[in-house]
């Protein structure tokens, strides 16, 4: 057993794990944090992404001791980060996935939410190619990508102040925009 001392979703905790544990198994079994999800525990479907100093991290293979002194984000921390930096609401992303329905289990959900923040935080308007490659190491194994390619684009838009492109389903009145 080893004592981590972790920084996660802003808070700095102290946590003991046995020296082969993941920052997955970490976040599950000793935070609580059970919404970083165990997949595939061989780094495939990302399912367990979080964010690490800003960019996306398998926490199933990566040990957490590798974590320490590292900014970890999770999606509980989400919106209290996005709150504590004087926005209100859920983060944008969030916000912007939730709108364009872009789940159906929702167990890929906290991934890709996570991999498109850290995307949409280094471009701030991507690409439907910058998208794809972001998203990469995601699986949905309920084949949304649809909306969740919608949602990114929303999210782009909005910080940009721009239009976001009317999917091919979406009504023609406006009275129905979400």
């Amino acid at each position: 057993m080893q004592n981590l001392r972790l920084n996660i979703n802003g808070d700095s905790v102290e946590v003991g794990a046995p020296s082969h544990w993941t920052l997955c198994e970490v976040l599950r079994y000793r935070l609580g944090l059970t919404g970083t999800k165990q997949g595939c525990d061989k780094g495939d479907c990302g399912a367990c992404t979080v964010l690490i100093d800003g960019r996306p991290v398998l926490s199933c293979i990566h040990l957490a001791a590798l974590a320490e002194d590292k900014e970890v984000t999770t999606i509980e921390g989400l919106r209290p980060l996005h709150q504590a930096a004087g926005g209100e609401g859920c983060d944008p992303v969030q916000d912007s996935f939730d709108r364009c329905g872009a789940l159906q289990c929702g167990f890929c959900q906290s991934g890709m939410i996570l991999s498109a923040k850290a995307l949409l935080d280094e471009v701030p308007v991507p690409t439907e190619e910058d998208a794809r490659a972001a998203l990469s190491g995601n699986l949905c194994r309920c084949t949304g990508y649809t909306q969740i390619f919608q949602a990114i684009e929303r999210a782009a838009c909005e910080r940009a102040g721009l239009e976001p492109t009317k999917p091919a389903w979406a009504p023609e009145s406006s009275e129905h925009e979400a």
